[in-house]
């Protein structure tokens, strides 16, 4: 393979010089996320303090490793991981940037010479008990585990109480619904942000019930499953050091052969930011038709006026929350089509897409749980209803006939309805007009207030 010239200013080693050479992809965004490395480098020092309580490494290795270790960790050494995501499947050469790092920061430690191997070794030492193959989906399942929980699921629910203090705030704000992009029959404003605040509720639920299948560590099952050059309860003690690490209540997998050859889970929580990204669409469009306007669209809320919307158009304000939102949420759906094609990459005991599947999903999960913070604060905290623009389109709404259904039919009230629209006159004239109700039953049976639930 030859020999290799590294700059003198590095940590790295020959085999992250040589995937440089050999995967010259991309530009910054191509770059291995920072988190994968952080999580390699966690899971590296618990490997280490396992190793040196059996008494497999010396006092000095051991200590070394870890502290190297939570150099990166600290994100100290971030400029010595140059690696892009298109690279071996297994990630192999990201795993090897790190134990090169590893050792060479712990010789520095020992005063000893970087790039000698001496005393630790980058595979002996750093890689001891582990291969790529069950140390890179660990540290996938670390990093994403770690982004869920302090990023996305934050952001989702600090939206959700604020769509839920909405709902309360406009609970009496009496508005016309609408189903088809047509008129239909009143609800109130708040029940309208209620569907909304359980939309993002669901995808709560749905978001922490996939967290269960990422505390499944593969850790153990090292080149094919088998866990060769491990000894029993390797795997397990090993967890348990990642979840006393973490903080978080990581596990040994059951079947290495699935955590190695499969990344069903990593598929399920990209399913579950999917069907999130779904519904915050839905959310950002309502929001920016419901404030379409000021003066041409529908107008019933105002959103807040952050900054000028045109560069041609003086006074324009647009709803740009609302774009920002869509787009995370488009980017995520198209995350996820990469990751749903990855899981598909597994050929017999392995798995060769782990650094785009993690890379995509890490992606997703960070950006969906920015936008929710970004929007909650930009967007939501200060919508504020018109309820005079309300009101008036309530009081010209042809839907509320359906209120005379029970006291004189679907078919009457519906020729109702069809003579105000092409009269232009008012529902309630169309109805007297009729002569199947009277001023005063018109009055008495179409109240817009008893209209938004059972009687």
């Amino acid at each position: 393979m030859g020999s290799m010239t590294i700059p003198p200013s590095v940590l790295w080693g020959c085999q992250t010089q040589r995937s440089l050479s050999n995967f010259p992809i991309g530009g910054p965004e191509s770059k291995m996320p920072l988190p994968i490395v952080h999580a390699q480098a966690l899971l590296k020092k618990c490997c280490a303090k396992y190793n040196l309580s059996k008494g497999k490494i010396t006092e000095e290795v051991g200590t070394s490793i870890m502290q190297a270790a939570d150099a990166i960790i600290s994100g100290e050494l971030d400029s010595h991981f140059p690696l892009v995501i298109y690279q071996t499947g297994s990630g192999t050469q990201t795993n090897m940037n790190v134990n090169e790092v590893l050792s060479n920061y712990s010789i520095l430690l020992l005063s000893g010479t970087v790039g000698s191997k001496k005393p630790v070794h980058p595979n002996d030492h750093c890689n001891m008990g582990q291969s790529s193959n069950d140390s890179f989906p660990t540290a996938m399942h670390i990093s994403t585990a770690k982004v869920v929980q302090e990023i996305t699921l934050e952001g989702m629910r600090k939206l959700k109480g604020e769509l839920c203090r909405k709902a309360e705030e406009f609970r009496d704000v009496i508005k016309i619904g609408r189903t088809h992009c047509q008129d239909a029959t009143p609800l109130t404003l708040g029940q309208e942000f209620s569907g909304y605040a359980k939309q993002v509720e669901y995808g709560i639920e749905r978001v922490e019930r996939s967290m269960g299948s990422l505390m499944r560590l593969a850790l153990g099952g090292t080149a094919v499953g088998t866990g060769l050059n491990t000894e029993k309860g390797y795997d397990e003690e090993i967890a348990k050091l990642i979840a006393e690490e973490t903080g978080m209540p990581f596990v040994t997998a059951p079947n290495k052969f699935e955590a190695l050859a499969a990344h069903d889970s990593i598929v399920e929580m990209s399913g579950a930011l999917n069907v999130v990204a779904v519904s915050l669409n839905k959310i950002a469009n309502d929001l920016r038709l419901l404030g379409s306007g000021p003066r041409s669209g529908l107008g019933e809320i105002s959103l807040p006026e952050n900054e000028p919307g045109s560069s041609i158009m003086p006074g324009k304000v647009n709803p740009t929350q609302c774009e920002a939102m869509t787009m995370v949420c488009a980017q995520v759906m198209g995350n996820h089509t990469v990751i749903t094609v990855g899981g598909m990459q597994g050929h017999f005991e392995l798995n060769v897409f782990k650094p785009v599947m993690c890379a995509s999903l890490l992606h997703s999960a960070r950006i969906i749980g920015d936008a929710c913070s970004c929007f909650t604060d930009n967007c939501v905290k200060g919508i504020v209803a018109n309820e005079d623009r309300i009101k008036l389109l309530v009081d010209s709404s042809l839907m509320l006939v359906t209120a005379l259904n029970p006291h004189i039919g679907y078919d009457a009230a519906s020729k109702i309805a069809k003579n105000a629209h092409k009269k232009g006159c008012s529902l309630k004239e169309s109805a007297v007009e009729s002569g199947l109700l009277t001023e005063e039953e018109y009055d008495k049976w179409i109240v817009p207030a008893n209209m938004v639930g059972p009687k």
